[in-house]
């Protein structure tokens, strides 16, 4: 069975059931760069992971487009820069996105529950 590492996103065989992590030296950084809080506790699934990289490339765009309209006569940049971010509201409309937005809510639902039924035992 081949598993992705959830550091370094390398697929790999497992040594035993539940391994996370391809290599010691991945499974380190990423306890280290949780400690100091610059890494998710619990990394992304499929789905979250395809929407970082999504906005990365946002960020990428936006990035090349400033450098782009730098320079240009004000209406000229206005134009440009509201194409860019009337292609980045279509992302809005995508069902990863939803599906994500459902499960986090789903979370934060049975957080509640848990919460409502420690409160009624005591």
């Amino acid at each position: 069975m081949t598993v992705q590492c959830q550091k370094c996103g390398k697929d790999y065989e497992p040594k035993r059931r539940g391994g996370k992590f391809c290599s010691v030296s991945c499974r380190v950084v990423q306890h280290q760069l949780v400690k100091k809080g610059q890494a998710w506790p619990n990394p992304p699934n499929g789905d979250e992971r395809y929407l970082a990289d999504k906005l990365v490339a946002v960020g990428r765009s936006a990035t090349e487009a400033l450098a782009q309209v730098e320079g240009l006569p004000p209406a000229e940049a206005f134009g440009r820069l509201r194409a860019l971010v009337q292609g980045w509201a279509g992302v809005a409309n995508n069902s990863i996105i939803e599906k994500v937005q459902y499960n986090e809510q789903q979370k934060m639902n049975a957080q509640a529950t848990r919460v409502k039924g420690i409160q009624k035992s005591k």
